[in-house]
């Protein structure tokens, strides 16, 4: 068995941050941004401290191998070839990151707080907000360095924190504006005669400045006047620029830039380089001649001036004034995008209303609204067909076609996080339940929730179980148990108690027709029949709390173990009784085997073949029992392994911690030689159950703005009365304080923040093998074995050519000359490889063919095997793909099931026609038999 497993991809959520119940960490927040690909197909989301890449084209997602050290704050990605990644947490703690590969290529830190970032249209720089001043740094280059991060000016001028940037489309002119109301106009390089300008004239803070294409506004200029009335506007001259300042209140002005007609004329006939600077401006500026002289004289590819020395000598003024909020003037504008290209703008609103204007007219294009919550963040794809929403709230990623007028993507997770998963028969669906007693469906290859079952529970789900692969059943704290139907997606059956409890454990026998849930109090097992709905049994005799069912998988014997679970409503700590009992159901009145654990038993577990069952207790150990003597076989002590973590509330140590010492949820491997253990802590283990070793120990988060991470608290945050409270994990510090009231000491509005958790609330193995899930306060960990990126050692060179196909054939290297022909994918040459090579080779070839060409040989043998006459041949062909690659076809179904569709068609089709000629000669066949017994009869 394999244990190279990897974080494959976080579902549950596509956007925001992990949320507790009664949390107000993301209300209040901004949340931070999402960003297109430059070919627009691909959504970057940052989830707490990773990054999901959403693929919109072939509807499937990803999480990047790359984690910040707290909750992501900001992310920009390179323009043109994707090709860097930059990834800012709350904390302003960096990492460059080499998209492609998913590599970290060096960490820094900046020193200030950073609330917006973004590469410049070129990609050779990037700016970031740095407090109240802006930062323009280098992008690094495709070489080595050791220190890559290289500062190239910073910029002033600005009283408040600066929220929002842009760039010009010739990347020579920067704009910023921030929470005093102001923006600023800076040039990138130096620039002879330039003075940085300042745009006012708004009353609240600034959410969004941009540029208008600079080829489209020198487009314009020569019909543009300003003398025309009908602007607002007292300037007069040729438009050289146009931005706009959209401020919080839901005013957007139009700023043009305008320069005197005889100032414009002699700057046209100028020649560049005639008005450099002289050598010691050259050097105090930028500390280089031909640097300070390559910034002075820059030119567009055109010929023409840069928008840098365009806005020399010009002037800036507001020219219209136009207001989103005109009917209602209680939601604020909370984020805002722009394409240049197509003058299109997109706002949103606090009230979950978005809108999109076409400027500088600012018409109404489309408004709707999305949700009931505050729409943290927008953005435009470079196509502008797609619009990208997020809802830090609510952790909403939606994609909307605004052409359509239809969602190309909806996902949000659970309201207050998962609590319980189950993996489908064939490992294709998982199911998942969450504290909002809400119960989803997600699709285990693509990583999407398809759908959101109705009418589910009024409490947190317990356990979900599927009955069969079309039944999935559900318990729950509010005392019944669903059975859902995935065709209709609907609840067709309520199994209820006849006295009120709460149900914290479920499990369902194999053949489906039984369901049993454990309760709080009163402590006992309620059997129902799938079928009728019919409380058929009442189980008795515990004196604690049921907190873990499971059948055995063979006899259908039930197996259970009681304890308190920590934090439910109902507790009484004086019945935990420690044992574990094995029921009969079909046997009334009889007496249940006890097992004697010595300790509060939380989880149980069956052997896959039945003859082995573990018991995990509150004091770390791992019991195995032998069922049918009732033995114990082994103990694994897993106190060391599984503990880790302390709390920021927590006035002990992570070593004296005794809640995070014990698994909660444990899962046998498929083979049942390994066992899968997570509890009240950060590591998932597993286990080699013979020699009773640890094989392996997965940290599931190294997020440092979930509690429990670090095992130990720096003493800055330690105060008199214990742990400080880390406030750094707001987005934006301002929304989050309470306005003082007047004769009031302090404000105190009642809510309270508290951090998410980091544990594992159940673990299990997919029945492929190939993965294992466990669910936490940050959604659904999926860890597999399967990679994304597939290498291929052979690439088309001027080597592979028919000639040296035929020549591997000749040497015996059938193997390679395959590869070859797949990569020239000519039908002849594919063929007469296929059927030059030997009987017995055949097992030897497919297994050296790769994931990246299975679909390519499906297709070629079932277009061989059409008109051949080696059905036999071809049939082992078929074979011997299936044996060596049917689990992974299985596993990843949609991506060869068109190609195993048409393979089957034609064997399908071959096995009737051989059929037919079989039924017609074996009447023959029997005649010539019976006629030979006649002769043979005869000569005796």
């Amino acid at each position: 068995m394999k244990f190279n497993y990897k974080l494959h991809r976080l579902c549950g959520a596509s956007y925001g941050t992990p949320a507790a119940t009664g949390s107000s960490l993301s209300s209040s927040s901004k949340g931070s941004n999402i960003v297109f690909t430059s070919d627009g197909n691909s959504v970057l989301s940052p989830v707490g401290n990773r990054i999901q890449v959403l693929d919109l084209l072939h509807h499937s997602c990803r999480t990047l191998p790359v984690e910040a050290r707290s909750n992501i704050r900001r992310i920009a990605l390179s323009p043109n070839d994707n090709r860097l990644l930059i990834v800012v947490d709350v904390n302003s703690y960096a990492m460059l990151v080499n998209y492609h590969r998913g590599v970290i290529l060096h960490r820094f830190k900046f020193k200030r707080p950073v609330r917006e970032m973004r590469f410049s249209p070129d990609g050779g720089k990037f700016a970031v907000s740095y407090g109240k001043f802006v930062q323009v740094w280098l992008t690094p280059g495709i070489r080595r360095e050791f220190a890559p991060m290289v500062l190239h000016r910073k910029y002033t001028g600005l009283v408040g924190d600066v929220t929002t940037l842009d760039w010009s489309s010739d990347s020579s002119v920067l704009l910023a504006g921030g929470k005093d109301c102001q923006a600023r106009v800076w040039t990138v390089d130096t620039v002879k005669g330039y003075e940085p300008w300042t745009l006012i004239g708004h009353k609240k803070p600034l959410i969004g400045v941009h540029f208008e294409d600079m080829r489209k506004t020198l487009a314009e200029r020569d019909q543009f006047f300003v003398g025309s009335g009908n602007t607002g506007s007292s300037l007069t001259g040729k438009l050289v620029g146009r931005c706009y300042t959209v401020s919080q209140d839901g005013v957007i002005c139009t700023r043009e830039c305008r320069k005197e007609e005889e100032e414009a004329s002699t700057s046209d006939e100028t020649k560049i380089g005639s008005e450099g600077l002289g050598e010691d401006a050259i050097d105090f500026f930028s500390g280089g001649g031909e640097a300070a002289a390559f910034s002075t004289a820059k030119q567009t590819g055109e010929g023409s001036i840069d928008q840098a020395h365009a806005l020399v000598n010009a002037r800036w003024g507001t020219t219209s004034r136009h207001y989103f909020n005109a009917n209602s003037s209680t939601q604020d504008v909370v984020s805002t995008s722009y394409s240049s290209a197509h003058s299109l703008l997109v706002v949103g609103f606090s009230t979950g209303l978005f809108g999109l204007y076409e400027l500088p007219s600012l018409s109404n294009i489309h408004t709707l609204s999305l949700s009931h919550s505050t729409i943290g963040t927008v953005s435009i794809n470079p196509s502008a067909e797609w619009l990208a929403f997020g809802c830090p709230k609510t952790q909403q990623l939606l994609i909307w076609e605004w052409r359509s007028e239809q969602y190309i993507l909806k996902q949000s997770g659970h309201a207050y996080g998962m609590r319980c998963l189950a993996y489908s028969p064939d490992g294709i669906v998982v199911c998942t339940g969450g504290e909002d007693g809400t119960v989803k469906l997600w699709n285990s290859q693509s990583g999407f929730c398809y759908v959101t079952l109705p009418k589910s529970h009024t409490a947190a789900i317990t356990a979900v179980e599927f009955a069969n692969p079309t039944v999935v059943l559900s318990s729950s704290l509010d005392g019944t148990v669903r059975a859902h139907d995935l065709h209709r997606y609907r609840n067709f059956k309520t199994y209820t108690s006849d006295i009120p409890c709460q149900f914290l454990s479920m499990a369902v026998d194999k053949s489906g027709e039984v369901v049993c849930a454990g309760s709080a109090e009163p402590f006992r097992i309620c059997v129902w029949s799938v079928q009728t709905g019919r409380l058929t049994d009442v189980l008795t005799g515990h004196m604690g709390p049921v907190a873990s069912l499971a059948f055995h998988p063979v006899r259908g014997s039930l197996f259970l173990a009681p304890e308190l679970m920590t934090g439910m409503t109902f507790q009484a700590s004086a019945s935990w009784d420690g044992t574990i009992k094995v029921w009969d159901l079909y046997k009334s009145n009889s007496t249940p085997e006890t097992f004697e654990s010595g300790a509060d038993v939380v989880c149980v577990a069956f052997r896959p073949d039945g003859s082995q069952v573990c018991s995990g207790t509150i004091r770390g150990l791992l019991r195995f029992w032998n069922v049918e003597d009732g033995s114990l076989v082994c103990e694994i002590d897993g106190q060391k392994d599984i503990k880790g973590g302390r709390k920021m509330n927590d006035r002990t140590t992570a070593d004296n911690n005794a809640s995070s010492r014990y698994f909660t949820s444990i899962a046998y491997s498929a083979d049942g030689s390994c066992l899968l253990a997570g509890g009240n802590s950060k590591y998932v283990c597993i286990y080699e159950i013979s020699q009773q070793i640890l094989l392996k120990k997965f940290q599931i988060s190294f997020n440092r703005s979930l509690d429990g991470v670090l095992d130990e608290l720096h003493s800055k945050n330690l105060g008199d009365g214990g742990p400080l409270d880390d406030e750094h994990d707001s987005a934006d510090e301002s929304n989050n304080v309470t306005p003082h009231l007047p004769g009031a000491k302090r404000a105190d509005d009642g809510s309270r923040k508290s951090r998410v958790e980091v544990l594992t609330m159940q673990v299990a193995f997919s029945p492929t093998g190939r993965e294992w899930s466990t669910v936490s306060g940050e959604g659904l960990h999926v860890y597999s074995l399967d990679e994304d990126m597939i290498f291929d050692p052979m690439a088309l060179t001027e080597a592979v050519t028919p000639s040296a196909v035929q020549a591997n054939i000749r040497k015996g290297k059938y193997g390679m000359a395959l590869l070859m022909s797949l990569h020239l994918n000519e039908f002849a040459l594919v063929k007469s490889v296929i059927e030059d090579t030997p009987y017995e080779s055949i097992c030897t070839v497919v297994r050296s063919i790769g994931q990246e060409h299975l679909s390519q040989l499906i297709q070629f043998l079932s277009k061989c095997m059409e008109d051949s006459p080696h059905v036999e041949y071809y049939l082992q062909w078929c074979l011997e793909l299936l044996q060596t690659h049917g689990l992974f076809m299985e596993k990843n179904r949609g991506k060869y099931l068109r190609s195993f569709r048409a393979l089957f068609r034609v064997v399908q089709s071959r096995y009737v026609d051989l059929k037919a000629i079989c039924d017609d000669n074996k009447y023959s066949l029997d005649f010539l038999n019976s006629q030979a017994n006649l002769l043979l009869g005869r000569q005796e």
